[in-house]
């Protein structure tokens, strides 16, 4: 009885292989066609555009705060020099201007580069804010 099964189901899977084969014999295997209209693909970028532009919840890092914009900038440029990858950003919230850093989606995250710059900026700490939506590579619709 079991090897009825196995040979009915070698015949199913050989059966099944070559009437997908035959649907389109041109086809390379594991590769997917799509086929749209225009305006579907003006929808969808039309979606990536507003989407986009949504502010996204996160945390970044206060590196500065303080009532003196030219002591502001010059940590701000520090910070550059120093770590050059992570993105700063300059926020006048009056009577303060604050230099926050990184886009970090979780907390877990910035926690783990807050360690990297308290050497530097030791008095540096987590806030939440609204933090730049963050580049894909490669991830382009064609």
């Amino acid at each position: 009885m079991n090897v009825f099964r196995v040979i009915v189901s070698v015949v199913f899977i050989l059966l099944s292989a070559s009437i997908s084969k035959a649907q389109n014999p041109n086809a390379e295997i594991g590769k997917v066609e799509l086929v749209q209209e225009k305006n579907v693909k003006e929808l969808i970028d039309k979606h990536i555009e507003i989407n986009s532009k949504a502010p996204i919840k996160g945390y970044r890092i206060k590196i500065h705060f303080g009532s003196d914009k030219n002591k502001a900038k010059e940590v701000k440029a520090k910070f550059i020099a120093k770590f050059p990858d992570i993105a700063a950003y300059e926020k006048y919230d009056q009577p303060n201007f604050n230099i926050r850093v990184g886009d970090f989606r979780t907390k877990l995250e910035a926690y783990k580069v807050l360690k990297e710059i308290q050497v530097e900026f030791p008095s540096s700490f987590l806030v939440q804010d609204e933090i730049e939506m963050p580049k894909l590579i490669g991830a382009e619709i064609k």
